[in-house]
């Protein structure tokens, strides 16, 4: 079956006989009559009755023409849309776990950018939403880690939704504290110097489980915990509430100077930062410049790049 014997159909039907259609066609009545038979054979129902009188639609046929009809107004839709239009819009959809250099990052993609339109979108969202959103290309890009914790439970999720990660860096772990917390000073902190603060942690949702945890560390106990869903809230009960969180050492310069410090912990874990794709789709040119741009900030904080 083609587009083209069902525009036969349509407009056989439009003129109410073989001979007209084939002369609005440019087709000849042999060749057209050739056509709509093939298709009756092919799909095994009659879709018009033939007589002296002329042509008529069978029941079948009726039925037919309907969906004849709504495949021609889509493969209009599609001609449209894609056919002597204007250039498209730049697209670039990211998702990522909370950090500030992957916004860093998409904020000198856009700046970069030359083009008089675009649509861009980052989301900062959950680790099982980042790798979901990769899967159903809702997202180009998505930045997650990985640990000796969690890397055996990530990777078989991203293997079965046909996803690759790509290493970009691997960063030791820091705690994020406010300036003005007795630890601020100290040059490496041990979880038990941390036991009397709030715990700080992003929330995973009801299907989360430590190994989707954002925070590659977590206390043993901890008598005060806080889950939140977005930095800026992160940041404000850090501040706030003298609460702390664990991360890379990626920091924002502006807010490392007023109110946030970075302090190393004292731990044999590490976080391989780095980006998933989904193997089945060709990244776009706007995310393959995100990702230059996502190597050149990294670079710029003191990280070597994984190549």
């Amino acid at each position: 079956m083609t587009l083209l014997q069902l525009k036969y159909i349509v407009k056989i039907v439009e003129c109410g006989s073989m001979n007209e259609a084939s002369h609005e066609l440019y087709v000849s009545q042999p060749a057209l009559s050739s056509s709509v038979k093939e298709l009756e054979n092919e799909l095994g129902i009659e879709i018009f009755t033939r007589s002296s009188q002329g042509i008529a639609l069978t029941v079948d046929g009726a039925e037919f023409l309907t969906y004849a009809r709504q495949v021609l107004d889509q493969s209009a839709l599609l001609e449209e849309r894609y056919k002597n239009a204007k250039p498209r819009k730049q697209l670039c959809r990211v998702s990522t776990q909370h950090y500030m250099f992957a916004v860093e990052a998409f904020v000198e993609m856009i700046s970069s950018t030359k083009s008089d339109e675009y649509e861009f979108t980052i989301r900062e969202t959950r680790t099982r939403d980042i790798i979901n959103q990769v899967a159903n290309m809702q997202s180009e890009v998505g930045i997650i880690y990985l640990s000796d914790f969690n890397k055996d439970v990530i990777g078989k999720l991203l293997r079965e939704k046909h996803l690759e990660f790509h290493p970009l860096f691997r960063a030791g772990l820091h705690v994020f504290l406010s300036r003005n917390n007795p630890l601020a000073s100290k040059k490496v902190l041990t979880m038990k110097d941390l036991e009397p603060y709030p715990f700080i942690q992003y929330e995973q949702g009801d299907e989360g489980s430590f190994y989707f945890a954002e925070e590659a560390v977590w206390p043993e106990y901890s008598p005060k915990q806080i889950n939140v869903t977005d930095r800026a809230t992160i940041l404000n009960f850090i501040v706030g509430l003298n609460g702390y969180t664990v991360c890379t050492g990626i920091d924002n310069e502006d807010l490392n100077t007023e109110k946030i410090v970075t302090v190393p912990l004292d731990s044999d874990e590490s976080m391989l930062l780095g980006w998933i794709t989904n193997e089945r789709a060709k990244i776009s040119a706007a995310a393959g410049l995100y990702l230059e741009k996502l190597k050149s900030v990294v670079a710029d904080h003191g990280y070597s790049i994984i190549d």
